[in-house]
């Protein structure tokens, strides 16, 4: 139809002027130096840059992990920036899974269990939380592992178990700290798509912080970081 405009996607993750310094004085180490970066539902962004270039510390502001230095940062309409660290788990819980390099499941928990857990902790039912577990356990291969404990899963099992509790009671927001890094080819090609599909189809925001070229075609866009500084690039 000639004139018929398409409407803007809503901004999810929003960041302003956002610096991020470690340590004080002579041994103050500046992360982040002032840089601008937003994102939309629907939208899958990948961060990319040298190792210390400030990937890590962008994404853990995103995800209200840290909190910045300077700046303002918004989480749909919400402020962030400026909040006491004790009320930035509920903002996490309610809007964002996080797929965290170190995978930081629980030890004593099964595969089942580690996935569930976000859910329960949001109120779903036990019966409610455990089928999702298993329907994204099978969806990223593991539907034989669900009752394994971490330390019975290889680096690259408990990555895709991290995945899965991640996208756990689908958040509107999904961030991941390198989620392909310990993965092969082929599994890490299957993660990913599982990642955009989540934003194409279900209107997610999918923030991915990676090196690993061989996912940079599935990108909307990709943002690169150097030195703490932040350049948008459209793909």
């Amino acid at each position: 139809m000639s004139g018929a405009s398409v409407p803007e996607a809503e901004t999810t993750l929003f960041a302003r002027n956002v610096t991020k310094t470690y340590g004080s004085g002579a041994v103050a180490y500046q992360a982040l130096r002032g840089g601008d970066f937003e994102a939309h539902a629907g939208e899958f962004v990948m961060l990319n840059g040298p190792s210390g270039s400030g990937k890590t510390p962008l994404l853990s502001i995103l995800g209200c992990v840290l909190t910045p230095t300077s700046g303002e940062v918004r989480i749909f309409d919400e402020r962030v920036s400026g909040k006491r660290e004790s009320e930035l788990p509920r903002l996490r819980l309610e809007s964002i899974g996080i797929i965290f390099q170190g995978h930081n499941l629980v030890a004593s928990l099964d595969a089942r269990d580690n996935v569930a857990l976000p859910m329960r902790m949001r109120g779903h039912a036990v019966r409610d939380a455990n089928r999702e577990a298993e329907r994204l356990l099978v969806r990223v291969g593991l539907g034989d592992k669900l009752d394994r404990q971490p330390r019975e899963l290889s680096g690259g099992q408990r990555q895709r178990v991290a995945i899965a509790r991640a996208l756990a009671g689908s958040p509107p927001i999904i961030l991941a700290d390198e989620p392909t890094a310990s993965l092969d080819a082929e599994t890490g090609a299957t993660v990913t798509n599982l990642l955009k599909d989540m934003a194409r189809e279900g209107g997610h925001t999918v923030v991915v912080v990676t090196h690993d070229n061989r996912i940079f075609h599935l990108a909307d866009r990709i943002v690169h970081i150097e030195d703490g500084h932040i350049v948008d690039h459209p793909v």
